[in-house]
């Protein structure tokens, strides 16, 4: 497990201290595309308020909020055109599963066919 760095990227972002492309903003989360994109539409959604550093910090306590997110990233997929042709939800857990900012975000990735089966 991480732990979280009060200096990451996305705290950043939140704090409008580095500019983004910004999608959504609510009170509790902030959706803006992916700098370095891995299909046509790569959305990232992150907390603004819970300062969890990976999905292996997560607490029964963070159900709610999580799933706020997982509801909230269809939500934004389906406003994207991506709900008729499919998208993946993705999150990355740690270091080897490709992680490398440690503040809990869910990508929303679609607009194309994309490769790889997780069936």
């Amino acid at each position: 497990m991480h732990e979280y760095d009060d200096d990451n990227i996305f705290l950043k972002i939140i704090n409008h201290e580095i500019p983004c492309d910004k999608i959504f903003e609510n009170d509790d989360f902030l959706c803006f595309r992916d700098i370095a994109p891995q299909a046509p539409i790569h959305l990232l959604l992150v907390s603004k308020n819970k300062k969890v550093p990976s999905l292996a910090n997560v607490v029964k306590e963070d159900a709610s909020w999580l799933g706020e997110m997982i509801v909230l990233s269809t939500q934004i997929a389906k406003d994207q055109g991506l709900d008729l042709s499919g998208y993946r939800l993705v999150i990355n857990c740690g270091h080897e599963a490709g992680q490398t900012v440690y503040h809990l975000h869910l990508h929303i990735i679609g607009g194309k066919k994309l490769s790889g089966s997780m069936t």
